[in-house]
């Protein structure tokens, strides 16, 4: 997996970066797989970061 690929999907690459991965991306059928397959995950943790604990679920 391109480490480019997770901070794309996670919002950190600079602009530069954010550009050169994208003119890549058009290009590359494993990044675009690998981008689909990442695509959740920002949203899965701000759910993770907002839901209470087990620990909180059980009181």
């Amino acid at each position: 997996m391109h480490h480019e690929v997770a901070a794309y999907v996670l919002g950190v690459l600079d602009e530069e970066e954010h550009e050169a991965f994208e003119r890549h991306l058009d290009e590359c059928q494993d990044c675009q797989v690998q981008l689909r397959e990442l695509s959740e995950v920002p949203e899965l943790l701000d759910e993770l970061k907002h839901s209470p604990t087990a620990s909180e679920d059980s009181h």
